[in-house]
């Protein structure tokens, strides 16, 4: 039986404007994609997604690396969206009797960034791969959520953007779901045996 929804961050909850960093880019007359391309590959992001360097410098590097500091800057404040529809879905889950929990790889500012999105309150709990000190897939990430929540792996049904991302957590037997939208994570949760409402588009469809 699942007891646990655990939600991935960052393309699942929370969302970013690639538009917004493709103009960062024009203007500051960088190639297309070097900033995600530098911010994002090893070994600089395991650095700061394990704790070992603080955001601060993460973005120090990035700036270093693509020999524009004023665009790392600018990229690193960048704004993002939440999406009221999945936290809408935690609040329903949990007045369901379930708990729901969010797994991220993030940095050491990332109280700090939820404060600011004024979302903590929305779940149970939330782990940082930063505090963790392994980051997904890594199914130690993956166990010491399960340790600190005392529950077994196949009584958590895990979702995230990333097929990458769910390796650890299928390997240690967890439901989970690669994140295509809250109808269809609706939908999967369903199918997993939650007891919660289905997709209003079907509704809709239904009573047509």
């Amino acid at each position: 039986m699942i007891r646990v929804v655990l939600f991935d961050l960052d393309g699942v909850i929370r969302h970013f404007d690639p538009a917004h960093v493709a103009e960062i880019e024009r203007r500051h007359g960088l190639d297309s994609g070097i900033i995600a391309g530098t911010a994002f590959a090893a070994p600089l992001i395991d650095e700061v997604t394990t704790g070992r360097i603080t955001r601060a410098e993460w973005v120090r590097r990035i700036g270093e690396r693509i020999g524009n500091a004023a665009a790392a800057t600018e990229w690193g404040a960048h704004p993002a969206m939440v999406d009221g529809d999945v936290l809408d879905l935690s609040d329903e889950l949990r007045a369901a009797g379930l708990r729901t929990a969010v797994l991220t790889n993030g940095t050491d500012t990332l109280p700090a960034e939820l404060a600011a999105h004024g979302i903590s309150d929305r779940f149970d709990a939330v782990f940082n791969s930063a505090d963790i000190g392994f980051a997904k897939p890594d199914a130690r990430a993956f166990q010491h959520v399960l340790g600190a929540l005392e529950v077994s792996a196949t009584e958590v049904f895990f979702t995230d953007d990333s097929a990458g991302k769910l390796v650890g957590a299928e390997s240690l037997s967890m439901h989970t779901n690669l994140f295509a939208g809250v109808d269809d994570l609706r939908a999967q949760l369903i199918a997993a045996g939650v007891g919660i409402g289905r997709p209003a588009r079907e509704v809709f469809e239904e009573a047509k």
